[in-house]
């Protein structure tokens, strides 16, 4: 067994993602699934438009959320997993010389969809817990017939069953891509990966060359960091208009998650930095630099991804709910007419540069206490 069990507690970000996304789309398809049912005996004319209405909600947050939750487990578990190799280099090394193949290591990694499992788990219980609260809530005005939270096995194994099989199977996939390389070099630890080379000599200051470099060789974690601040922006900008359009408690909803979510990417991405920029930051403090202008040339580059992030969040959610408004409730009386919301954009503008200024100023404190011989020994 080459994959321990605290491996697999460390891919906590995982965990906390599918959880989310199990969370939303297990809430509001079982409410659609419940709603259908009583379909027939919805009569009245407003009833039966107050009805396509709730359905559209329920079918709309679970895609957008749902896909978008997807897609940011997928990146994190390649993530995880390319990290695992790339620190356990010698040890796979030494596997594949024993005599191991490629694929009969990479079935251990199958393993790491049981962080899949118990976060979907986790999720699909803490929804069935809030049901009875969100059927009351949709229905609080009475257009609809009451109906009860109903248990359905086929939803369950689509949400937790599905998912931890279909993500065991991508960590053996692509865990089986990335040992591709021979015995030999995995041991001497050498990578495969292409060194991206700046594309003409450069005078610039040490500082700036270096902040330019880690931006440069790390473009997954640019993706982190500009990913978690559109998160952030979107959701944090959408829940503050979900309270006129939906419900206070879709609102909290789309606020906690993208909080979440910002938090745990940033966390992920700013961790792999310090770990990966180690070796630098101690010899730059050997050489008589500050921990501020290591925290610059470490952390720096990736501020205006950040910034671009905010803005492609903003934009998104002002589109998303436009059309959400626009065409997909176009039939539905009192709905008000969507315009960009400035003060919205302001707090969450706010917000963002109190969190993110907060993180980057607790991770250059943690490079202050970087041991320089803890470094130099590994």
């Amino acid at each position: 067994m080459i994959i321990r069990m605290k491996d697999i507690f460390k891919m906590v970000g995982i965990l906390i993602v599918s959880f989310c996304a199990v969370f939303v789309c297990a809430l509001f398809l079982n409410y659609y699934m419940d709603l259908t049912s009583v379909e027939a005996l919805i009569t009245a004319d407003a009833s039966r438009i107050f009805y396509e209405a709730q359905c559209s909600t329920a079918k709309m947050v679970s895609a957008l959320s749902g896909g978008c939750l997807l897609l940011t487990t997928v990146v994190l578990l390649c993530f995880y997993i390319g990290h695992y190799i790339d620190t356990h280099k010698k040890q796979l090394g030494i596997l594949k010389a024993l005599g191991y193949s490629r694929v009969a290591i990479a079935k251990e990694f199958g393993v790491f969809g049981l962080s899949v499992f118990a976060g979907t788990a986790l999720g699909y219980f803490c929804a069935h817990l809030l049901m009875p609260t969100l059927y009351e809530i949709q229905n609080k005005d009475g257009y609809l017939p009451s109906f009860d939270v109903t248990f359905h096995p086929a939803l369950c194994l689509a949400l937790v069953g599905l998912p931890t099989v279909f993500f065991a199977i991508l960590s053996v996939l692509y865990s089986c891509r990335r040992l591709k390389a021979s015995a030999l070099s995995l041991m001497r630890e050498t990578t495969t990966a292409k060194v991206v080379r700046a594309k003409k000599e450069s005078d610039l200051p040490f500082l700036t060359e270096l902040r330019k470099s880690n931006v440069r060789q790390r473009r997954s974690l640019v993706f982190f960091i500009t990913f978690a601040v559109f998160c952030f922006s979107s959701m944090m900008q959408m829940s503050f208009s979900m309270d006129e359009l939906a419900s206070r408690m879709m609102s909290v909803m789309i606020m906690s998650i993208g909080i979440v979510l910002a938090c745990v990417t940033l966390f992920i991405a700013t961790t792999s930095v310090i770990k990966a920029n180690g070796k630098t930051i101690t010899m730059m403090k050997v050489f008589g630099y500050e921990a501020g202008d290591c925290a610059k040339a470490v952390l720096g580059g990736y501020r205006p991804w950040a910034y671009l992030g905010f803005a492609l969040g903003t934009v998104y959610q002002f589109v998303l709910l436009k059309i959400a408004v626009n065409i997909i409730f176009a039939d539905i009386e009192n709905i008000p007419d969507y315009q960009f919301d400035v003060p919205a954009m302001a707090v969450t503008l706010a917000a963002f540069l109190l969190l993110y200024e907060t993180i980057m100023l607790v991770y250059a404190k943690k490079m202050e206490r970087l041991s320089v011989k803890e470094i130099m020994l590994e």
